[in-house]
């Protein structure tokens, strides 16, 4: 099992930044990719970025040049530095880890809501 703590939301204004944070626990080693994923009201759940254990990052068209994601595997905490926020970024972002003991599993936080407003 694996426990994922997402932090670091709130409100900011446009062109603002903010660094999400999610702290992974429990059977950590057996992760080898991390990834975050938003999803704003009425929308599908969207991926944002991925990152997986070497290091190899992936990021949605919409925000490259602005996100980017880190991974500290000493502290098991993966981050999303976002900058030059848009209006259009306001969502709640979940964490998700995809875990292999046996067979594949894929886990959730509970999300921290990022609004972006003047």
């Amino acid at each position: 099992q694996v426990q994922l703590v997402e932090s670091g939301g709130g409100k900011v204004q446009p062109g603002g930044s903010l660094r999400l944070s999610c702290a992974a626990s429990g059977s950590t080693s057996s992760i080898n990719a991390m990834a975050w994923y938003r999803q704003a009201p009425g929308n599908q759940r969207e991926l944002v970025a991925s990152i997986t254990a070497g290091g190899i990052t992936n990021y949605a068209d919409s925000v490259k040049g602005r996100f980017t994601i880190s991974r500290d595997n000493v502290k098991n905490t993966m981050y999303l530095q976002m900058n030059s926020l848009r209006p259009e970024d306001t969502s709640v972002y979940y964490c998700n880890a995809r875990a292999v003991s046996g067979s594949i599993f894929r886990y959730w936080g509970q999300g921290t809501q990022v609004v972006v407003s003047s």
